[in-house]
């Protein structure tokens, strides 16, 4: 990809379990700078369609080409209960190589969270797990970010802190890609698709702001 193209650069993939086909020849392009969402139901194979965008599975056919550092933060958070919040940055500053913590400080204070930093996992509700989740997918200044169900168990104002640091991202010129099955906030989105049938699609937003599916 030329550095004007794409960051992320996706045609044609398919993918099926047992004869099952689940995606059936995705397209999909995001360029820097770029907030898109991909919704569909319980079951439409978005979360399959994120493994192979992240290179975590691999497509039965098709190409996914991507450009720079990538993120991604899974709707199922992994994370070890007894390591406290500090101690999960310190070991992805070593697995990322980055010589710092400081975007990561800056990430925890966007998200209200720079109080947690000496507790451990297993002492977190849900939605501050996610924070940490999203935290660890940011804090390497990725320019392509994959979020699966990203505001799972957030509470109203992280939610409204969670669109606050897509919209800083997007100045940033990362490249955004959410995927749940409700596009909340469509209106804040570039582009919203529908994954149905195994086929991606280019949806009209909701006059509302939100789209259910």
């Amino acid at each position: 990809m030329s550095a004007l193209g794409p960051v992320l650069h996706v045609r044609d993939v398919r993918k099926g379990y047992r004869q099952r086909p689940v995606l059936r020849g995705v397209s999909l392009d995001l360029h820097a700078g770029q907030l898109v969402g991909i919704v569909g139901e319980n079951g439409a194979g978005k979360s399959t369609l994120l493994r192979i965008l992240a290179g975590d599975l691999a497509a039965d056919s098709g190409t996914v080409e991507r450009a720079g550092l990538l993120g991604c933060c899974p709707q199922e958070v992994v994370l070890h209960q007894a390591f406290t919040v500090n101690q999960h940055l310190q070991y992805f500053q070593a697995a990322y190589g980055i010589s710092h913590l400081t975007r990561a400080f800056e990430l925890l204070e966007q998200l209200n969270f720079s109080d947690y930093r000496h507790e451990r996992v297993a002492a977190l509700s849900g939605g501050t797990r996610q924070k940490l989740n999203l935290v660890l997918a940011l804090m390497h200044d990725p320019q392509v970010l994959l979020l699966d169900e990203p505001y799972q168990g957030f509470d109203w104002e992280t939610y409204l802190r969670f669109w606050d640091l897509a919209a800083a991202l997007r100045k940033r010129g990362c490249a955004v890609l959410i995927v749940s099955h409700l596009a909340y906030d469509a209106s804040r989105l570039d582009t919203l698709y529908r994954l149905e049938a195994g086929v991606l699609r280019q949806t009209e937003q909701a006059e509302s702001g939100m789209e259910a599916v």
